[in-house]
């Protein structure tokens, strides 16, 4: 009995284990852009719901980039705001949209204003323009953002992900330990789906989408996770996200622990439910060659981190239990040995990537109680609508 439960978890634990070992040893960075003829023309959108207090900081950073400014623009949606986020933008330098609608809520409705307005305004020869970039309300980029986008679009990306990163990174032990997680699902993954060739898959946060793309498959997402659906959406027709490794966007993380756990609830509930909607379909067509399709599948069974080191304790214990009544350890028990080392190696790998150094050692040390932690807030169930996350600096 012990020996076929453990090996029932074991191969499934395994499975999982071994798909991130394969995207660790795939995550070495690339070559940095360079500089070309920046034939680009961007319009930087910016959803914006309640941000009067970052709005102007983010607005600056985006005027800053090192790119010709007849070639960029920045738009900000005020989305149902209810302070002075518009006067804010316009203040700082953007174009203000404005929108009010208290039944249709959520970034997926301000997005989808904003690509229609542009694209209507393109086609009337308004405001020409080759490329949208998306770029949240709480972010500063880096300065070669546009010029990094700018190369990939020219060489035939449709979609682009750049790099996200943790903006507040010493606010507290969690913001620390975000940059750690970050570092490995966000920069260590795509890294390696470049590699392979594959989607990177799409984040929410410094995200670039030819206009071709936008008029051939025109964004309708608008679950919890808008950007992760419009990602599969986009697979499911053939277009790839490219991975832009130095181009560099760094969000506002939550820092206190009801913000936090807000955030991490929005966030795997919505994963959840594009796997319940999505998989299926992209499972049919990874079956029949598509590496694309197949490894946004993939990702998307992937579970949490945490809950795949509480597996990975739990097949442990089972171990433990078999050898106390004396029928152990089983043979499974090297199907755990090999993942708590899989897993091992892609945290550290997630780690080196963070930016924290050698002060990422002293932040793992916090992880299991932040994974208890998390598995407690979590339990209580997915977060059914979206909920704005507190900025630092509100009352969480």
């Amino acid at each position: 009995m012990f020996t076929v439960a453990s090996w029932v978890l074991g191969v499934a634990v395994a499975a999982i284990a071994g798909y991130l070992l394969l995207l660790t040893l795939c995550s070495a960075r690339a070559r940095a852009s360079s500089p070309g003829a920046r034939r680009t023309r961007f319009a930087i959108v910016v959803p914006a719901h309640d941000e009067e207090a970052s709005i102007a900081a983010t607005v600056q950073s985006l005027l800053a980039c090192d790119y010709p400014a007849a070639q960029r623009s920045v738009v900000v949606v005020a989305d149902n705001c209810s302070d002075r986020t518009a006067g804010a933008a316009r203040e700082a330098g953007a174009r203000v949209i404005e929108r009010h609608n208290q039944e249709l809520r959520g970034k997926g409705y301000a997005l989808e204003l904003a690509f229609e307005t542009l694209l209507a305004e393109t086609l009337l020869a308004e405001n020409q323009i080759d490329a949208v970039v998306v770029v949240d309300a709480d972010t500063t980029v880096s300065a070669n953002l546009l010029a990094a986008f700018d190369e990939r679009l020219s060489a035939g990306a449709g979609a682009c992900q750049g790099r996200y990163g943790v903006r507040n990174i010493h606010a507290s032990w969690r913001t620390k330990l975000m940059a750690i997680a970050l570092g490995a699902f966000h920069d260590l993954r795509s890294l390696a789906r470049e590699r392979l060739r594959v989607s990177c898959g799409l984040r929410g946060n410094g995200m670039a989408f030819a206009v071709a793309t936008l008029r051939a498959h025109p964004n309708r997402a608008y679950g919890l996770v808008e950007d992760v659906e419009y990602a599969v959406h986009l697979g499911l027709v053939g277009v790839r996200v490219h991975y832009v490794h130095d181009a560099e966007v760094l969000g506002e993380m939550a820092s206190s622990g009801k913000s936090a756990a807000s955030q991490r609830q929005r966030w795997e509930g919505g994963r959840a439910m594009v796997a319940k909607r999505h998989l299926a379909p992209l499972l049919a067509r990874g079956t029949k060659g598509d590496k694309v399709a197949f490894e946004l599948a993939l990702d998307l069974l992937t579970p949490p981190l945490s809950k795949i080191v509480v597996a990975i304790a739990l097949g442990f214990g089972l171990e433990t239990v078999a050898w106390l009544c004396g029928y152990g350890p089983t043979s499974a028990l090297w199907l755990w040995v090999g993942s708590a080392v899989a897993v091992g190696l892609y945290v550290l790998r997630g780690a080196a990537l963070s930016g924290l150094g050698w002060g990422a050692a002293k932040v793992l040390l916090a992880a299991p109680g932040y994974i208890v932690w998390k598995m407690l807030r979590v339990a209580r169930g997915p977060a059914a609508t979206w909920v704005r996350t507190e900025r630092e600096g509100q009352s969480a």
